[in-house]
């Protein structure tokens, strides 16, 4: 059986890095570099425990046991001869010199708890953006090496060793960009903070390019069929700044929605928008609002905005740094004096009024809600529209006004976004749809700051262009 893996991907699996993330292009050929890359890891390291993990296991068995391809046709051969074995329904392969593929799925949390007294040399996701960050770092746990197992020479520091393969897109969008895309440039190895592993990291584009057995020519103009530019891009090249199916996608223009820093006219109001999160992160917006004073931008030009056109001029999102859509787990009452904090600082500082907030935080347990402690601290908000349908309708809104945006001259109000709020950038324009309800977002994505912002955005009168004033 002749084993060959592409010339990318064989220089950069000979670098230290202990977590790779090769990513990008549809077709790229990502699964089947999995399958190849376990047997002939599999083959050189006698004993050596591979799993390979997909979320669901329709899927698992779909990718990696079916066609022409899959492990059953990979290793017929071996399988005739008995130097192999499949194990259909334990879900294994076996290996010649007792090492084993393990197939496993997560669908759930707490199925992670599974694998809790595994000892992974290698661990595989294959669309790592189906899985949450808490699950990968669980697994992540339980990869290691005894030293009795014979690593030969060439494979010494580079195993044990963590593989995975995605996408741009899914649920798990913003953290596994955040981890690997956003953290250092392509092909560059690095090393992660001591709270996410302290392992190497290195993130690999996957190329349409490499895979052979695909026309990139032929491949290219079936994608152009779908007649949206950023959809081409985002399946064709494997762009982590689009998700194909996102929520704002054919709204979105980061050349045009983000705008540098520029003075706030005195007559524009300012107010704040917030979502509540302890475990998760809270979300903190500022926002300008236009009355159709003309404003001087950044680089000196003028330019008027119809009334009620918003600006996200500054932002405070409250993630565990190195760990996205992890939370502080800061009280109320030190959020608020965080707040305050940063209004300080800035010029239009004392122009802040009071804005909305998630509805939850007014829910009163042990006599006290959350809104009550932030309150006392000097921080007041208003309820956030938050009835049914308000989702829908708020979704609906952002993008009716991102869209204005692209328009020149404007004849609608917009929204932009100053450069400085790099958390808003990093969330909000690569939000997937949910699957099951098309008009609203995955909630099991990083939507902190898109609910913030459709609370500030379902605060203006649709039609009317202006700020219902908030008591």
């Amino acid at each position: 059986m002749r084993l060959e893996l592409h010339e990318r991907q064989s220089l950069a699996f000979e670098s230290p890095a202990t977590e790779i993330l090769y990513g990008g292009a549809a077709g790229g050929g990502k699964s089947h570099l999995m399958r190849v890359a376990a047997i002939a890891w599999g083959v050189a390291i006698p004993g050596l425990q591979v799993y390979i993990f997909r979320r669901t296991s329709p899927d698992l068995f779909k990718n990696h046991m079916e066609g022409p391809t899959g492990f059953p046709a990979l290793l017929g051969e071996w399988v005739e001869r008995g130097c192999a074995g499949i194990n259909y329904s334990k879900n294994y392969i076996d290996l010649p010199g007792g090492s084993r593929v393990h197939l496993c799925h997560c669908q759930y949390e707490k199925d992670v708890y599974k694998y809790q007294g595994a000892e992974i040399h290698v661990l595989m996701f294959d669309e790592l953006t189906h899985f949450s960050p808490t699950q990968y770092r669980f697994l992540r746990s339980r990869v290691r090496i005894p030293d009795a197992l014979p690593v030969p020479k060439e494979f010494k520091g580079s195993i044990p060793r963590i593989l995975a393969a995605s996408n741009p897109g899914g649920p798990g969008h913003n953290w596994v960009k955040a981890s690997w895309v956003d953290a250092a440039q392509p092909m560059e190895v690095w090393r992660a903070a001591d709270a996410e592993g302290g392992m190497l990291r290195q993130f690999i584009p996957a190329l349409l390019s490499d895979n052979p057995s695909i026309s990139e020519e032929d491949y290219g103009k079936s994608l152009e069929g779908l007649g949206r530019p950023d959809l081409v891009r985002a399946m064709l090249d494997g762009d982590w700044d689009i998700v194909a199916g996102g929520m704002v996608d054919d709204v979105w223009d980061r050349a045009r929605h983000v705008l540098e820093p520029f003075e706030i006219p005195a007559s524009w109001r300012i107010d704040r928008s917030f979502d509540w999160g302890s475990s998760k992160p809270f979300s903190v917006g500022w926002w300008a609002e236009s009355d159709g004073t003309e404003a001087v931008m950044a680089d000196g030009t003028r330019r008027n905005f119809p009334p009620g056109t918003l600006f996200r001029i500054a932002e405070w999102y409250g993630c565990r740094p190195g760990a996205a859509n992890e939370g502080l787990k800061l009280l109320a009452v030190e959020v608020a004096r965080g707040i305050l904090e940063r209004e300080q600082i800035h010029p239009w500082g004392k122009r802040v009024k009071t804005g909305p907030a998630d509805s939850s935080i007014f829910d009163v347990e042990s006599g006290r809600s959350v809104a009550d402690d932030m309150e006392r601290a000097g921080v007041r908000w208003e309820r956030a529209d938050k009835s049914s349908g308000s989702r829908r309708a708020g979704a609906e809104e952002i993008r009716k006004r991102l869209k204005a945006g692209l328009s020149h001259p404007m004849e609608d109000a917009g929204l932009f976004v100053f450069s400085t709020c790099r958390d808003w950038i990093r969330t909000v324009p690569v939000i997937p749809r949910d699957d099951k309800k098309p008009d609203d977002v995955d909630t099991d994505a990083e939507d902190h700051t898109w609910d913030e912002t459709r609370y500030r955005c379902r605060a203006v009168e649709p039609g009317r262009g202006y700020t219902l004033r908030l008591r």
